[in-house]
């Protein structure tokens, strides 16, 4: 039963850590040296460390469906039919990930990660990078520019993602180094606002973490007790169902950084002052059967871009329909909408 209690936290912590700039696998290793599992074998933890993001990772499949499914099934006005329509967009946007992942390929044929795995692992290394890592996002917010090169997804180029995918590779041999937080550094440095780059790295962890989970399981095998496999699949579905949870809320927190306090300071402190001012301040509903136009954005982030880039006094407010929450940025010209 402890363990089973053990497995939920450790779920609830990649839950949280894997939509951070910080390391989830890094956050996992210190606290399995507080409250490891017991009577567990080392490789059992070594597949579990790294298949329990799968269940984060879900979240992103959830969550983005309609934005990473390139196959729309599109209806035909005059007859009962509907036809398959391939989004070229959606193609491009899936071949710019992959050759994102060429680098990590790259260190598993030159069998870099066994040797990451045997001398790197360790709870000083971990320490260490969480402090390189803290120093990188503060200089990278000293230097930041005022207008990004690439302020959507489809502006990334083919040469941006192998850029990106460089730096992905760092936490793919130190742990400690959040997956996220290192790609979201090297976006930031060739140019890519902060809502894009989190994006992209969010629909990037997709192959990354489906690529690691294989890798370990081809290596380790699936041949573990029954009370293992339990522990494993109640952590991947508590990390699947705390991301489902947090990351719409997570997603507008963690856009922005500031250089004058701590990582953890910065997210805390985000987290609390966008809630009241973006959802307990939203007294204002706008009616929206009196706009003329109304421009349909594609995610909550394109949306917040929006709000952030205009200098002319806007009204953000939250509407409920349904089942449905309605988020509208409103100018004296044009209203944004986002349905989620």
């Amino acid at each position: 039963m402890l363990n089973i209690i053990k497995a939920i936290v450790f779920g609830i912590i990649e839950g949280i850590t894997e939509w951070l700039p910080i390391s989830s696998t890094g956050h996992l290793i210190l606290a399995n040296s507080f409250m490891s599992f017991k009577g567990v074998s080392p490789e059992f933890w070594n597949v579990f460390e790294v298949v329990i993001q799968l269940g984060a990772i879900l979240a992103v499949v959830v969550l983005y469906f309609k934005n990473i499914w390139p196959f729309k099934i599109e209806r035909k006005k005059h007859s009962n039919g509907s036809s398959i329509k391939i989004d070229k967009g959606i193609i491009n946007l899936w071949g710019k990930i992959l050759v994102a992942c060429i680098p990590a390929i790259a260190i598993v044929l030159f069998k870099i990660d066994d040797f990451a795995d045997t001398y790197f692992y360790n709870p000083t290394c971990i320490a260490i990078m969480l402090i390189l890592v803290g120093i990188a996002f503060i200089i990278v917010e000293n230097n930041k520019k005022e207008k990004f090169r690439v302020n959507s997804i489809e502006e990334i180029t083919y040469k941006d993602a192998i850029i990106i995918g460089l730096f992905q590779i760092i936490a793919a041999i130190f742990p400690g180094t959040s997956r996220s937080g290192a790609t979201i550094i090297g976006a930031l440095m060739i140019g890519i606002s902060r809502s894009v780059a989190a994006e992209y790295t969010f629909y990037l962890a997709i192959p990354a973490m489906l690529g690691a989970s294989l890798l370990k399981i081809l290596k380790y095998g699936l041949a573990f007790s029954t009370s293992e496999l339990i522990l494993l699949l109640v952590a991947t579905f508590v990390s699947f169902i705390v991301s489902i949870a947090f990351v719409v809320k997570l997603l507008l927190f963690m856009r922005k950084t500031s250089a004058k306090k701590s990582l953890y300071d910065v997210t805390l402190s985000k987290i609390l002052r966008e809630y009241d001012r973006v959802i307990v301040n939203s007294k204002k509903i706008v009616d929206l059967n009196n706009e003329k136009e109304i421009i349909d954005v594609n995610s909550f982030t394109e949306l917040l871009d929006v709000r952030d880039n205009l200098e002319k006094p806007i009204i953000f407010s939250e509407v409920h329909k349904g089942q449905k929450s309605v988020f509208i940025v409103k100018t004296s010209n044009e209203t944004y909408r986002y349905v989620l």
